[in-house]
């Protein structure tokens, strides 16, 4: 699969091997992990796995995060892409078979605008490139910065649900009402 999104300051690609690294920094940081369960990884193998693991994504349905670089440094800044939930295991808010809208960054990135900048590409080739009708997401109620993310992109709240014992809110965008945004 090649992916290659460009905005005024990142790059969004296909995750590589070679972004091990930045992988690891990025998701054994308990700060990252903070409203996503709380499970940082602890070994650089746990990094490759979740490498092979939304490579694997790719392959069997056609999309998944994409890596976001810094275009001024060539920096790995985290993940920013779409994800086609279709596993019982990955249902969520009573839902699967959908297409959610995620960022995750290295916290030296946090506060640029980076997530909002990055996940305004991804509804732009989500809803151009691929065609999808809804895309969704959801952060946990109190992890403030990706609920105010979700709104600014456009998303609509829809309700509020327990995911393992925890609030998250909900939210979607229809292609047509992003159409009409961006017209």
């Amino acid at each position: 699969m090649k992916i290659y999104v460009e905005t005024e300051r990142l790059i969004l690609r296909e995750i590589l091997p070679i972004d091990v690294e930045g992988m690891f920094e990025l998701d054994s940081n308990p700060t990252v992990h903070k409203y996503i369960g709380n499970k940082p990884v602890k070994t650089k193998q746990q990094a490759v796995d979740v490498i092979q693991f939304i490579r694997k994504q790719y392959k069997e349905r056609g999309i998944g995060r994409f890596t976001t670089v810094e275009k001024f440094s060539g920096d790995f800044v985290g993940w920013s892409g779409l994800k086609l939930n279709l596993d019982k295991k990955e249902e969520l808010n009573g839902r699967r078979n959908f297409y959610d809208i995620g960022y995750r960054f290295i916290p030296r990135f946090w506060g640029k605008g980076y997530a909002t900048e990055s996940a305004l590409a991804v509804l732009d080739y989500g809803f151009n490139e691929l065609n999808i009708k809804t895309i969704f997401g959801a952060a946990e109620v109190d992890n403030m910065a990706s609920n105010i993310v979700l709104q600014k992109i456009g998303l609509q709240f829809i309700n509020e649900f327990h995911f393992e014992g925890v609030k998250a809110n909900w939210y979607e965008l229809k292609k047509e009402d992003y159409n009409e945004t961006m017209s």
